[in-house]
């Protein structure tokens, strides 16, 4: 047609340029070394998958019963969404899921840089899950209404040949069958016709624009703002948590953290278990069952706050650990968060550590809380605190969080 502009696609050229930022934008969305980042992705609508009856059911799935060092778990819903239903019910629903872990891109959120750090999209007919297809990341389709899409379009092929999220069947195994069985290119077929004019459409709009206002453009290349890196920072789960843990040596523990409310747990969590329950927990009354107390800050950083953003400083960590095992008698630790890759214990009969895990240097490491629960596993299993402090490696554990291994170091605190 002699009006019709061939113009690209900026919103996709940005997400083309900012492949390369992958590793950094993940670090910056706190997603730790072993994990997998998994978005939830929802268009707007009667047949999205945000209005699926099966939606509330994949929340509480996701969120429960995937191990939360294991995987982080985003959602990007559409603008519409937002201010079909407002943000205050939004929040409402999606409020168990935030306390279990989930991370809810707002609106005009770094929903871009979500799917360039991604390893796994779970989504609709959006043109979202299209994007997270065409840059190569596995999609699983939680919704697809072939009968509102025109056969012939590139959306319509990828409903077709992608795989389908069968509902009110567990997550995890389709999750991993669809990373295990991925293979790159697998959509290439029909994500080539995301664009015919991959990272031009700067080039292209900015021609036409100046074409059609009779003016020369400028002499500088016509150039896209870049991706901001994101700042989400790590996810905070504030609902209790309940820790598999198993002994597999002397000195190595494997830990398995679940948010609550859990599913039904995996065929093969056998080990010993204990609950964790955070001091921010939405229901406080669960402190007085906890085994271990867990703080991850001050709720004012005036009260003190160390250098690790919001987490404790030494000296008072060790008040609030002692206040806590006097009030909470039960609990057989209190831990609080005193840096990125430490924390401070105090155990029932006040004997005070401290447990460093070895930096990762490839980004941030696990939530330090993770080793307070293996050495509760360790003193369980019936070993003594005098029998890690001597030996031939004193004060090392081993603790693993699925693939990844952590080396940790505990010592003695005044």
């Amino acid at each position: 047609m002699p009006t019709a502009v061939l113009a690209g696609d900026p919103c996709f050229d940005r997400i083309l340029a900012a492949l390369p930022s992958r590793e950094s934008f993940r670090r910056r969305l706190g997603v730790t070394p072993g994990q997998r980042l998994v978005v939830l992705n929802s268009t707007w609508g009667p047949h999205s998958l945000f209005a699926q009856e099966s939606f509330p059911w994949l929340l509480r799935e996701l969120t429960g019963s995937l191990p939360v060092d294991e995987y982080r778990i985003c959602a990007v819903l559409h603008p519409n969404i937002w201010h079909g239903h407002g943000p205050g019910q939004i929040d409402r629903w999606l409020r168990r899921a935030r306390d279990a872990g989930l991370t809810v891109i707002p609106p005009l959120g770094p929903w871009r840089q979500a799917l360039v750090a991604s390893d796994a999209v779970i989504g609709d007919h959006g043109s979202v899950t299209f994007y997270a297809a065409a840059i190569g990341r596995p999609v699983l389709l939680g919704a697809f209404p072939h009968e509102d899409l025109d056969p012939a379009s590139p959306v319509a092929a990828l409903g077709r040949t992608a795989p389908h999220l069968r509902p009110y069947k567990p997550p995890r195994p389709q999750i991993e069958g669809l990373l295990d069985g991925w293979f790159p290119g697998r959509h290439d077929a029909v994500t080539a016709q995301t664009t015919a004019a991959p990272g031009e459409s700067g080039t292209l709009l900015r021609r036409t624009f100046y074409r059609l206002l009779r003016r020369d453009e400028p002499p500088w290349p016509a150039l896209l703002d870049r991706l901001p890196a994101p700042d989400s920072g790590p996810a905070r789960v504030l609902s209790p948590l309940r820790v598999v843990t198993r002994m597999l040596g002397d000195r190595e523990v494997s830990v398995t953290r679940y948010a609550e409310p859990a599913a039904d747990p995996e065929p093969d969590a056998s080990g010993d278990a204990h609950t964790v329950v955070p001091d921010k927990t939405p229901d406080p009354s669960r402190i007085a069952l906890a085994d271990l107390v867990l703080s991850h800050g001050p709720d004012d950083p005036a009260d003190g706050a160390g250098d690790g953003a919001d987490a404790w400083a030494p000296g008072p960590a060790v008040a609030w650990a002692t206040a806590v095992s006097q009030r909470f008698r039960c609990a057989a630790m209190a831990v609080a968060v005193t840096g990125r890759d430490s924390c401070l214990v105090r155990t029932a009969d006040g004997t005070l550590l401290t447990l460093t895990g070895a930096p990762t240097g490839t980004g941030p490491g696990p939530d330090p809380a993770v080793y307070a629960s293996a050495l509760h596993a360790w003193l369980e299993s019936g070993h003594v605190i005098g029998d890690l402090i001597a030996g031939d490696h004193p004060g090392h554990l081993t603790v693993v969080t699925g693939t990844a291994r952590h080396q940790v170091r505990v010592t003695l605190t005044p």
